[in-house]
């Protein structure tokens, strides 16, 4: 199963540094597991050229820090849809599984969101202690995710949330 896993944010604002912050924890992880099939990708924000990051996956995991999501995290099914940040500079998840579409022809592969619950945004801000507790949970079902990449067993996850 080969899953690709985008982390996107900005290190420099506060609360939005979870996904990264994320990103670089299961590359350090993903070190040590060679059985699992795992590309990782990082970016400030979601881009039009990211449909291409998605070519030859089984399945794929947006990470982001979320404002309005439940705490500490929520993972949920991301469907191809052509929304309002269609054609601007920074994608939705969403929007990037429409342009996959559209340019491959197909189907992009099964596709997640995991929001991790952020706080505080603004340029030079630090972590905040409550994004980094939901930053362990966060962990916790990252990990558990890449173990069992099959789309019933992550779907079984957002079902259970």
């Amino acid at each position: 199963m080969h899953i690709v896993l985008f982390g996107y944010g900005n290190e420099s604002r506060g609360d939005d540094a979870l996904g990264p912050l994320l990103l670089a924890r299961a590359e350090a992880w993903l070190a040590g597991q060679p059985q699992l099939q795992v590309r990782t990708v990082a970016d400030f924000q979601l881009q039009i050229e990211h449909a291409l990051d998605l070519r030859g996956a089984d399945l794929a995991l947006f990470v982001d820090a979320d404002a309005s999501c439940a705490a500490p995290c929520v993972l949920r099914r991301a469907l191809p849809r052509q929304d309002a940040t269609y054609s601007t500079h920074a994608l939705s998840p969403e929007a990037v599984l429409c342009v996959c579409r559209d340019v491959a022809g197909a189907a992009p592969p099964p596709s997640y969101v995991l929001g991790v619950r952020g706080e505080r945004f603004e340029l030079g801000e630090s972590l905040s202690a409550q994004a980094a507790a939901n930053l362990e949970a966060a962990w916790a079902l990252l990990q558990a995710l890449l173990r069992d990449g099959r789309p019933e067993a992550w779907d079984a996850l957002v079902l259970a949330r």
